[in-house]
């Protein structure tokens, strides 16, 4: 039976419309946090008596918007707070110069930008600043770039994990167990590459391995979820989440403190912008700070899983009393 003209007309307006209007979502995604790149309430502290930091707080204010400051009675106190990840950095002034401590490891733009902002503004004023890097990103990955380049590839083997399970029909335990199976192994090599064979990750490598199979499974078991309750549309809408807003707001080529609100916080919420954090802090604190991105990821997993379970139920008990399922079938039978 041939198709009807109107069908054909629609079609092609649907084509039309849709793909500038993706293109148009797309560069707005990339683009907008590129392009708006700031510190935004920045976590920055200032550590000394309270009459010797006056005037750097002073300075710092000028700035306004841009840091958020937490004062601390000594170095000690401030170095403390940059391995929790309490702070980005932080300015001691003592007796003798200051010093700017930065931890390049939490994000090498975040450090740049304070020896800028910190110890060139004091050296325009005639004050030598001296900085140390208290948490250095590791020799092989100084800019992060490495780090920042894996976000994508978890990204898209969490969107195949879930197509894949879907396209081959397995469903119900089976499923997720492919799903857990597929996101260990992911885990495992590509803790394989970035920490045994690159040397960009410098942490406990179980710990890692850990951390990229549950960012994995995070997406992939929400791809999976959805397209169990909604057919294959619930594979796009997963897919195009993570695509458009998750990898772009993620901030792992700087901090959700340097996109502009609310890109920043909504990165933190989705699984790439989550799973950076994790594996920030479990590669480079000693854990610090892991438990908000882990139950993050974690939410992810199990609503995912949870739907994939519930949509092979549904659709079982649809079968039992004869009521089609047609938007639960997979894609390729298997």
């Amino acid at each position: 039976m041939s198709t009807p003209p109107r069908t054909h007309s629609r079609r092609l307006i649907a084509v039309v419309v849709l793909v500038p209007l993706l293109t148009t979502l797309a560069l707005w995604a990339f683009a907008w946090p590129a392009a708006r790149t700031a510190p935004r309430d920045l976590p920055l502290g200032v550590a000394g008596p309270a009459a010797a930091t006056a005037q750097v707080e002073q300075q710092l204010a000028r700035q306004e918007g841009a840091f958020e400051i937490h004062r601390y009675a000594d170095e000690a106190a401030a170095r403390e707070a940059i391995e929790g990840r309490t702070v980005y950095g932080a300015v001691v002034v003592a007796d003798q110069d200051p010093k700017l401590l930065t931890a390049s490891a939490a994000s090498p733009a975040v450090a740049q930008l304070l020896q800028h902002a910190v110890a060139g503004q004091a050296s325009a004023d005639g004050t030598q600043v001296r900085t140390v890097d208290v948490v250095s990103a590791p020799a092989n990955d100084p800019r992060g770039a490495a780090l920042n380049a894996s976000v994508l590839p978890l990204a898209l083997a969490g969107i195949a994990a879930g197509a894949a399970v879907t396209m081959v029909g397995l469903r119900g335990v089976r499923a997720v167990a492919a799903l857990l199976g597929a996101s260990a192994l992911v885990g495992v090599a590509a803790a394989a590459i970035a920490h045994s064979w690159l040397e960009v990750l410098t942490g406990d490598w179980w710990a890692e391995a850990a951390a990229l199979g549950l960012s994995t499974l995070a997406v992939g078991g929400a791809v999976a979820g959805l397209a169990a309750l909604l057919g294959p549309a619930g594979m796009g809408i997963v897919s195009g989440l993570v695509m458009l807003f998750g990898n772009p707001f993620s901030a792992a080529g700087s901090a959700p403190e340097m996109l502009p609100e609310p890109a920043g916080k909504i990165g933190q919420w989705l699984p790439p912008g989550a799973g950076t954090s994790l594996l920030r802090s479990v590669s480079y604190f000693d854990g610090a700070a892991a438990v908000g991105p882990a139950l993050t990821l974690t939410w992810w997993a199990a609503l995912g899983l949870g739907a994939v379970l519930l949509g092979s139920a549904l659709r079982a008990a649809r079968v039992k009393s004869g009521e089609p399922a047609a938007h639960t079938e997979p894609v390729l039978s298997g």
